[in-house]
């Protein structure tokens, strides 16, 4: 690892958990405590442009209530669909102003930041910020599954995120689910497992079993166009069948996904961010139910189900943070990873 830089107990960096509802930038010091943040709605704005204007906007003043922007060394940013290698978002479907485009994100940054900026898929940014300070402290073989607007992976095997030739790899949430009739998905395939398991999916489980059911429940009294994974969490918490029904089935399609998931990696843990996590056992215990059910007998009961020990945003964002910081000393790629990342480029 190179050490021409060494960060100072003073210098801040900057992370950014872009995600399809929310972004949420945060400024953190070289210890991994987050001292400042502030919360953009993703898809307010019409450009890409817009929104890194007004991000730029927002961390520059958090950093001036820290004692101004030259204490920002660097940045992080984890992006859905983010490609490390080429350092640019792919075909992010769940962002309106992302759609069908390669956007050079981080780019954009360093125009405006004039500090080095590196981005990554925002689930692998997950797994970085729960292996250096969350659940998967001390883990060399993991997968964090963030289940948010969409489902994003980031996978760790021999202590490595997995980028696969292209940077690409890990996009678990377009793993094929139901192959029969399942769900048309933003991706353009059907059946994919952010089409039932993420919040936009558990919203969209509501309000089918609403129609085709006559089963009595509080999500009823909610305009079907409005319900949102959070209004069936709650329901769920108090009580209501037909809520606590969509849970465990949801979490019954999850468990299903990851028993596959163990047979290419073989993971200790299955660890779970993102809004819809916070649902907690209502959802996690059936998962990991129908997860010993499916599982491979030589997996059974080797892998943990384990809910994220730094909330449903803080794991993307110091784990963004955290790769700016390694960005700047060097350390952020292994030779493999510098070598595919510069053949992407040429």
């Amino acid at each position: 690892m190179s050490m021409d830089y060494i960060w100072e107990a003073d210098d801040l960096f900057l992370g950014l958990d872009l995600g399809g509802t929310n972004a949420v930038l945060g400024l953190v010091n070289g210890c991994g405590k987050v001292l400042a943040e502030a919360t953009l709605p993703t898809s307010s704005f019409p450009t890409v442009q817009a929104f890194v204007e007004a991000a730029v906007s927002a961390a520059g003043q958090l950093a001036e209530a820290l004692g101004g922007r030259q204490r920002i060394k660097a940045m992080g940013i984890g992006a859905p669909n983010g490609n490390f290698f080429r350092a640019t978002m792919v075909h992010a479907v769940n962002i309106q102003w992302a759609r069908g485009e390669e956007i050079p994100l981080a780019s954009l940054f360093e125009n405006h930041l004039k500090v080095p900026v590196v981005l990554t898929n925002d689930a692998n940014a997950a797994a970085l910020g729960e292996q250096a300070y969350g659940a998967a402290r001390g883990m060399e073989n993991f997968i964090v599954l963030t289940l948010g607007t969409g489902v994003g992976a980031g996978i760790v095997v021999n202590g490595q995120l997995v980028y696969g030739v292209d940077g690409m790899a890990g996009e678990l949430g377009h793993f094929t689910v139901r192959r029969d009739g399942g769900r048309p998905c933003g991706c353009g395939r059907n059946g994919c497992l952010e089409t039932y398991c993420s919040a936009t999916g558990v919203a969209r489980t509501a309000v089918e079993w609403l129609e085709t059911e006559t089963a009595p429940s509080i999500l009823r009294e909610r305009d079907p166009k409005s319900i949102t994974s959070l209004d069936v969490a709650r329901a769920a918490q108090d009580g209501d069948e037909l809520a606590l029904r969509i849970l465990a089935r949801t979490g019954e399609i999850l468990g299903q996904a990851c028993a596959d998931f163990a047979t290419f990696c073989s993971p200790e843990a299955f660890i779970f961010a993102g809004g819809l996590a916070n649902a907690g056992a209502l959802l996690l215990k059936p998962a990991e139910l129908s997860y010993d059910a499916h599982v491979m007998a030589v997996y059974r009961g080797k892998a943990r189900f384990l809910p994220t020990e730094l909330g449903s945003a803080r794991a993307a964002l110091l784990g963004a943070a955290l790769l700016g910081r390694n960005q700047l000393e060097g350390g952020a790629q292994s030779d493999l990873q510098k070598a595919e990342k510069d053949k992407m480029r040429r």
